[in-house]
């Protein structure tokens, strides 16, 4: 057989092969990125997880990087969101095959947010440059995922970077310049694999300016006050009962009694009371009445307005001004998106069609225990561009939340570490206050000072100091890494499309 027909055969068989091989490789990048993450984080798998789908990408056709992309994102939330199956079926009330379905479903369409822009990607971009254009592009398709179809912003790629070296650019860009570093990382990386050593540089460049950024962008704005946040623990299968309704009141009431008198505030989690504010009046009274005179408390509840329209909220009692209506609502968990279409599905699924409104944008901060407070109930937290919004005013961050939904999947620990990067981000102190963990205590630079065992009833006291100054993040959202990463994908399409012309101009000449 001579070298032709070897060659022939050789491409014949990866022809096979190859599709089924590349998708194997890429849906394991996709678990090594959740690995990457809480609760493993094995931070360094990030940038190698990259590598694994950016090495040989443009030897393959947009069809076959669709694919791959595809294959990476079913890997990663396959893994990253297995939670999902446990909200729907162990508390949703849904049977395993429908919640299975539903969870395979979800699954399927978030992949998509890689496949089409790697497949796009494939299309337009050149293979100069392509280091820069991937990451870029890379990032693209993280701000794609944070807006589009009302945004699913979990497990990007640059939240897993929270304890790596990479951490310090988070206060001067956000997550999507973590991001953006993460995958110039594995790209850099692939390139020099391929022996082109100048690409050590670089790599290098972005691993050491860290260690020269500021340490601490903002400064403290007071003395430390004393806070406890509070964990019920109600099981969620009989919250909304009347069962439920009393033993949550027993539960909070009783625990707020047990703090001790120096405390400045206290918190209590998102629905702490599984009841409208309305219903809760007498018994928020009499709270209010047994707090000491320096004592503030802020809790979330479920209001209603005249106009029977429904609000998740922080509200304050005892000397606190303002209150918060969730904006960024859950979708299908807490609103319908496209509600004219998928009624009919909801009901043949027997599922329940949720109703909350989304509160305005741009809510003042709230005024409690002599310092300013910006707040993101459950979901919003994982939005970084909401908490600098409002951490512009404000001098400490404050999530509450009901993760109990997440049961004992991974999700409550990837929550609590975007929480983390929100804290770093803004250069802000952060109380997370949740139904059965992880409640914790955050300091300016994204570390856990405290933090209470989950599934267990729990009162975690602790110092936190409001801080003033802004970060180069707070001040400008994430708009920069989106440009950025925006410019680096043109990069490679513009080198395309000066290749494209310079081969047809060659091609007339001859």
């Amino acid at each position: 057989m001579d070298s032709v027909d070897q060659e022939k055969k050789y491409t014949f068989v990866a022809g096979r092969l190859s599709p089924t091989v590349d998708c194997v490789v890429a849906l394991a990048a996709g678990v090594l990125t959740t690995l990457s993450a809480a609760p493993f984080s094995l931070w360094w798998l990030g940038p190698v997880a990259v590598a694994l789908v950016y090495w040989k990408i443009a030897s393959l056709t947009p069809a076959m990087a669709t694919l791959r992309g595809w294959c990476y994102g079913v890997g990663l939330f396959g893994s990253g969101t297995s939670w999902v199956f446990v909200a729907i079926h162990d508390f949703g009330g849904t049977g395993a095959l429908v919640a299975m379905f539903l969870t395979t479903l979800f699954v399927s369409v978030l992949a998509l947010f890689f496949a089409i822009p790697f497949g796009l990607y494939r299309r337009i971009t050149g293979p100069r440059f392509a280091f820069l254009s991937f990451a870029g592009m890379w990032v693209v398709s993280e701000w794609l995922r944070t807006w589009l179809l009302t945004g699913f912003p979990w497990l990007l790629l640059g939240t897993s970077q929270i304890d790596s070296p990479l951490a310090p650019w988070a206060p001067v860009g956000g997550v999507y310049l973590l991001s953006l570093m993460t995958a110039l990382t594995g790209t850099l990386g692939v390139e020099v694999l391929r022996r082109r050593w100048v690409f050590l540089v670089p790599m290098a460049a972005l691993w050491i300016v860290p260690f020269l950024l500021p340490a601490q962008w903002t400064t403290p704005a007071g003395k430390p006050i004393r806070v406890a946040l509070l964990q019920g623990n109600l099981d969620q299968r009989i919250k909304w009962t009347a069962q439920g309704q009393r033993e949550a009141v027993n539960i909070y009431t009783t625990m707020t009694q047990e703090q001790a008198r120096d405390i400045d505030l206290i918190v209590w989690p998102e629905a702490a009371l599984p009841m409208l504010e309305q219903e809760a009046q007498r018994i928020l009274e009499q709270v209010a009445s047994d707090l000491g005179p320096n004592t503030s408390l802020l809790t979330g509840i479920l209001q209603r307005d005249s106009e029977g329209r429904s609000y998740n909220s922080v509200i304050g009692l005892n000397d606190v001004q303002g209150e918060y209506q969730k904006a960024h609502l859950v979708p299908f968990g807490e609103y319908l998106p496209f509600q004219s279409l998928l009624a009919d599905t909801l009901a043949f699924f027997d599922l329940p069609a949720p109703r909350l409104t989304p509160g305005s944008d741009g809510q003042a901060p709230l005024h409690v225990a002599g310092t300013t407070i910006g707040t993101a109930i459950c979901y919003e937290i994982i939005f970084a561009d909401h908490v600098a919004q409002q951490a512009r005013n404000a001098e400490l961050l404050l999530t509450v939340s009901n993760d109990t939904w997440f049961g004992r999947s991974i999700g409550p620990h990837q929550h609590l570490q975007m929480a983390r990067l929100r804290a770093l981000e803004n250069g802000r102190h952060l109380l997370r206050a949740t139904s059965n963990g992880v409640t914790a205590i955050i300091d300016s630079q994204g570390h856990v000072t405290a933090r209470a065992p989950q599934f267990e009833p729990a009162s975690l006291t602790g110092e936190v100091t409001p801080m003033q100054g802004l970060t180069p993040f707070t001040r400008t959202g994430s708009g920069p890494a989106w440009i950025l990463a925006a410019l680096l994908t043109l990069l490679g399409l513009q080198l395309n499309l000066s290749r494209s012309k310079n081969d047809a101009l060659d091609e007339k000449g001859t």
